[in-house]
C-alpha cells in the first residue's frame, strides 16, 4: 500500500443497519481492499473497577468509548503501520487481554453509533455516512439480536432501550446526522444508496491508482 487510505465513517443508531451497509460495501471489493474498524471494540478498559461497578456502564454514552486509542490506531493505519486492535469481553464488561493484529488497507471503514460525535474522528474521515432508520425497526432488530446472539430476555432489552439507548440516541446520536455527507435511509435495504457509495469509493481508488 503506497498512498494514504480512504477513511469512511458509517454512523447511525443501534439497530439502524450500519453493519449491513458495511457488509454490502465490502462484498463489492476484495478482502485486501477494505478494513473495517468497529467502534464497539474500543469500549474503555474497566479492569480496575469492581464487577458490580462495571455493570453500571452506559454503553450508549460517549464516555464509554476510548476514542483516544481509536484515533491513535486510525492515525497509525494512515501512516502505514500495523496496530493491535483490542477485543472487548462483554461477559466481564471490560477489555480482554487478547488483541487482533491489523494491517492497513486502501479503504478503512470506521463503524459505530457515535463516530460522528467526536470532531477528532470526523476530521480523519474522507466520507461520512449516517444510516437513518425508524425507531420501531431499530428496537425490533435490537430485541432479536440481543435475544438470539447474547441470550438476553425481552424485558431486559426493552428496559435498557427505554432507560439508556433511546435517550442517548436522541441526545448524542441523532444530532450527528448533520455532519454526514450521505444519509442512507433503511440501512442495508437501500441498495441504490449503497451502489452509489460503492461507485464513489471505486472512483476514488481509481484516481489513486
Amino acid at each position: 500500500m503506497q498512498s494514504k487510505p480512504v477513511v469512511i465513517g458509517v454512523a447511525g443508531g443501534s439497530g439502524s443497519g450500519k453493519t449491513s451497509v458495511t457488509r454490502s460495501i465490502c462484498k463489492r471489493f476484495s478482502d485486501k481492499t477494505i478494513l473495517v474498524m468497529e467502534q464497539d471494540y474500543y469500549y474503555k478498559n474497566q479492569s480496575h473497577l469492581p464487577f458490580e461497578k462495571r455493570l453500571e456502564t452506559n454503553y450508549d454514552h460517549p464516555f464509554a468509548f476510548d476514542n483516544d486509542l481509536l484515533i491513535e490506531h486510525i492515525e497509525a493505519l494512515l501512516s502505514g503501520q500495523q496496530i493491535e486492535k483490542p477485543i472487548y469481553d462483554y461477559a466481564m464488561h471490560t477489555r480482554s487481554n487478547q488483541v487482533i493484529p491489523v494491517e492497513p488497507k486502501e479503504v478503512i471503514i470506521l463503524e459505530g453509533i457515535l463516530i460522528l460525535e467526536d470532531p477528532r474522528l470526523v476530521d480523519l474521515m474522507d466520507i461520512k455516512v449516517f444510516v437513518d432508520t425508524d425507531a420501531d425497526l431499530r428496537i425490533i432488530r435490537r430485541i432479536l439480536r440481543d435475544i438470539n446472539e447474547r441470550g438476553r430476555s425481552v424485558q431486559s432489552v426493552i428496559d435498557q432501550y427505554i432507560n439508556s439507548v433511546r435517550p442517548m440516541h436522541l441526545q448524542f446520536v441523532e444530532p450527528t446526522k448533520r455532519y454526514a455527507d450521505i444519509i442512507i435511509p433503511e440501512g442495508g435495504r437501500n441498495q441504490v444508496a449503497i451502489d452509489l457509495l460503492a461507485t464513489k469509493i471505486a472512483t476514488i481508488l481509481a484516481k489513486k491508482g
